[in-house]
């Protein structure tokens, strides 16, 4: 049984980040933390299909407002409870990320 190394989507990791930052607040969010985290280790073990999970992923985000809405959701939040956004990367999610935290810390 070997392991997919494929990384999530950005829009996957978006909706991740999003629902970790949130599961505290609503318990909805945490039972959909769960879920997302258990489809994506069923697609690394071929136990899921991917094109499955992008769905699944499509819908959690269309449902929570889309992906620049989930990005900025998050990125306000870690702002507001740390007053900066340390999360750096090269991939399309930090990209977008640090493009709102720029925003959001330049008012």
């Amino acid at each position: 049984m070997s392991k997919k190394s494929d990384k999530p989507s950005p829009e996957a990791k978006a909706l991740s980040l999003f629902l970790m930052a949130h599961k505290s607040t609503n318990p909805a969010y945490k039972e959909k933390a769960k879920r997302i985290n258990r489809l994506w280790s069923l697609v690394q073990k071929n136990e899921f299909s991917g094109s499955d999970y992008v769905e699944e992923v499509q819908n959690m985000l269309t449902s929570l407002g889309g992906y620049s809405e989930v990005v900025e959701k998050t990125v306000k939040f870690y702002i507001d409870k740390t007053g900066e956004w340390t999360l750096k990367g090269e991939d399309k999610y930090c990209q977008d990320a640090q493009e709102i935290a720029d925003k959001i810390l330049n008012k």
